[in-house]
């Protein structure tokens, strides 16, 4: 399954992005979380378009171009982690039961190549958190929190919606392994030609992109239902 495909829904992304943005003021950013053990320790959006990673840090670009040069040494690959941020989401998007936000969000991420694993807010880390840490404390200044990353009840809340992706290393390296023929016996096999020792570098673009079209198809339904 190539992620050239992936191209049409960047480019549908890019429209769904560019109406949400004049028409809603909505904000739709991501960004490389972690290369591997690399993680980024800062986040400047500004930093994000300069360097190849995509990466909010960069104090870590150097480590990340040693890291990577390695791996091509090796014929290997490996994963990483991208986080996709929406600001300026409005209130009630969504549907409390079969049309939740987050759980479309959470079908169109793993609808990317080589994505394992979706987060949305805390996501995993919540399975170490008490009920009086996890929740959202509301105030009549807004939510203290943001733990539920902006979906309570399959329902957009307004704060900012927060989505994270974990992406497998590809299998499609030129090291040697087993494998089987299609007479069910053991052989060796070396994918040759280009492949990324990183696939998860290119899925920023394709997580904005998803992001963007599932919250344009919960506006646009939102507008048909409501008039609004």
């Amino acid at each position: 399954s190539s992620a050239r495909e992936t191209a049409i829904r960047v480019a549908a992304g890019a429209i769904a992005k560019k109406y949400l943005e004049d028409n809603l003021g909505v904000v739709i950013r991501g960004y490389l979380a972690q290369l591997g053990p690399i993680k980024a320790n800062a986040l400047d959006w500004g930093e994000v378009e300069n360097n190849s990673f995509f990466v909010p840090d960069a104090k870590v670009v150097p480590e990340m171009e040693v890291y990577m040069e390695k791996l091509i040494a090796e014929h290997d690959s490996i994963g990483a982690r991208v986080n996709v941020v929406a600001t300026g989401v409005p209130t009630g998007l969504g549907e409390p039961v079969f049309d939740r936000l987050d759980a479309e969000i959470a079908h169109a991420m793993m609808g990317i190549n080589a994505v394992k694993g979706v987060e949305i807010g805390s996501g995993f880390s919540c399975v170490e958190l008490k009920g009086s840490q996890q929740r959202d404390v509301i105030t009549p200044q807004g939510f203290n929190s943001n733990q539920a990353g902006g979906i309570l009840g399959g329902i957009s809340s307004g704060q900012d919606i927060e989505v994270s992706l974990a992406l497998k290393p590809t299998a499609s390296i030129s090291q040697v392994t087993e494998t089987i023929d299609t007479e069910g016996n053991s052989t060796e096999i070396s994918v040759k030609g280009r492949h990324d020792p990183c696939v998860g570098i290119r899925a920023v673009p394709i997580a904005e992109a998803m992001l963007a079209i599932i919250l344009l198809d919960h506006y646009l339904r939102q507008r048909g239902q409501n008039g609004i």
